[in-house]
């Protein structure tokens, strides 16, 4: 038995995204409030009651929030933000010590995995061994926030309100690296991986082990940029490519492969709006005028380091 599991997290996550919902419904000057409403409602079912339901209903749930998503019922409201004077002021007073709240994260985070774990009472486990970092990830966010409640001595009604404010600038696109992951397997369990290294084999001489490399490398980066998440890529591709042809043909060391093979997808996490956490949230959050400054300024640079992580597991991954 474990006192604290994921599902708990998720009935957190859950009340926090219902909690919003109705505060858009309630809302009269948001310009889409009942469409906005009824996709974060929606959203908070899933976490609420996703393990009860039947994954059926869950998918007919996701295409309904995709559906409010791309009708552009999916905005955010109009509340009035906290103007740029005042901000800048009260950062200017707390210096250093607006970053220890995020800082927190992170290192409760590695001392929760090597800890919590091991926190036991007769069979009674503090948390799932199994799920012992995202727990400790999802605690140290907790203790992050109370943190900075001190820190800030601001107002209850603070992070609500400005918790709200970024979901909703967020929007539709906090649900798609969920989805992009679902998506990855089930390319994966469809045997696309199969399909992926029956067409390099016919198009490239794989019989040579640099081009084995650079057709894996390359299906991470590219697989990436369609799939938005280097994750969800790496099943496919690293099955497909990587293990027949690196691994199994010419010898090399998987697990060189395999972090090598994550650092070539991830630069095709640079690369595309997919990626949507990474490339598109920033531009939003940020209010920039073109919602692909941020891509188009990772561009040279992964694109660069993509070349020479390529070289790199020729040179290392058929030597050690």
């Amino acid at each position: 038995m474990n006192i604290i599991t994921m599902d708990t997290i998720y009935y957190v996550l859950g009340i926090i995204v219902a909690f919003i919902a109705v505060r858009i419904a309630f809302d009269r000057e948001h310009p889409n409030r009942f469409g906005s409403s009824l996709f974060w409602a929606l959203f908070a079912v899933t976490f609420l009651f996703g393990n009860v339901i039947p994954s059926f209903y869950v998918g007919c749930i996701v295409l309904a929030m995709v559906v409010l998503a791309s009708l552009n019922k999916v905005t955010k409201s109009e509340e009035k933000e906290v103007p740029v004077q005042e901000r800048v002021k009260h950062a200017e007073k707390l210096k250093n010590k607006i970053f220890m709240p995020a800082l927190l994260i992170p290192i409760f985070t590695i001392i929760g995995t090597l800890t919590l774990g091991k926190i036991k009472w007769g069979n009674v486990s503090l948390v799932d061994p199994d799920k012992v970092t995202l727990v400790a990830l999802a605690l140290g966010a907790l203790l992050a926030f109370v943190a900075a409640m001190r820190i800030t001595k601001s107002k209850i009604t603070t992070p609500v309100q400005e918790g709200s404010r970024l979901l909703q600038a967020v929007g539709w696109a906090v649900i798609l690296p969920q989805m992009l992951a679902a998506l990855g397997g089930i390319f994966a369990k469809s045997g696309v991986g199969q399909v992926v290294s029956d067409l390099v084999g016919q198009v490239l001489p794989t019989e040579y082990p640099f081009v084995a490399v650079m057709a894996y490398c390359l299906g991470m980066m590219l697989f990436t940029v369609v799939m938005g998440n280097a994750f969800a890529a790496f099943a496919v591709i690293t099955g497909g490519i990587g293990l027949p042809l690196i691994v199994q043909m010419h010898g090399g060391n998987p697990a060189i492969m395999a972090a090598l093979g994550m650092f070539a997808g991830y630069c095709g996490t640079l690369l595309t709006p997919m990626a949507a956490n990474f490339n598109i949230v920033p531009a939003m959050l940020l209010e920039l005028k073109d919602k692909n400054a941020v891509i188009k300024a990772q561009v040279p640079i992964a694109l660069s380091i993509f070349i020479i992580n390529m070289f790199i597991m020729y040179g290392l991954v058929y030597r050690f």
